[in-house]
């Protein structure tokens, strides 16, 4: 895995669906989550089917954990709107969260004791490349991994 490096960077809404297209903006496969609220199951679900379907090569236990928590993130500290794209680009995978709330993700101490700050921690450590998009009407937190060379396509 590559060094995790977090770049922040200046300048959607729609019902609740998931969708899977073709190509798209180079992407082989992609899958959207949109929820007004809750449902974090449902992303990691999506997640989980999709990378078996179309990522093999990737750890579906860490990136299902990175979007368990970047929607967890999104759900608690952004109002609760919030959308989740997944997809293959030629050799990566891309997971977006994008959220209504323009405050970057703020790493706390963590609370062992049951108060939370263990999440961005976490997703610092498990995704490959960590970006975050900052919009006045919110942001976009994208994680990408590599595929290892000599893998081959997915």
């Amino acid at each position: 895995m590559t060094r995790r490096s977090l770049g922040i960077r200046g300048s959607t809404d729609a019902k609740r669906q998931v969708r899977s297209a073709g190509q798209q903006r180079g992407s082989r496969r992609m899958v959207v989550i949109e929820a007004p609220y809750g449902d974090a199951a449902r992303a990691r679900h999506a997640t989980a089917e999709f990378l078996a379907r179309h990522c093999p090569w990737a750890d579906p236990d860490a990136v299902v954990l990175v979007v368990s928590e970047l929607v967890t993130n999104a759900i608690r500290h952004a109002g609760g709107w919030w959308r989740l794209c997944v997809r293959a680009v030629q050799d990566r995978l891309v997971v977006e969260i994008v959220d209504t709330s323009p405050r970057p993700p703020q790493p706390r101490t963590p609370d062992f004791g049951g108060g939370g700050g263990l999440g961005w921690h976490m997703v610092e450590r498990l995704a490959g490349l960590l970006e975050v998009d900052r919009r006045p009407d919110g942001k976009t937190v994208r994680a990408t991994w590599v595929e290892p060379a000599g893998v081959g396509a997915a």
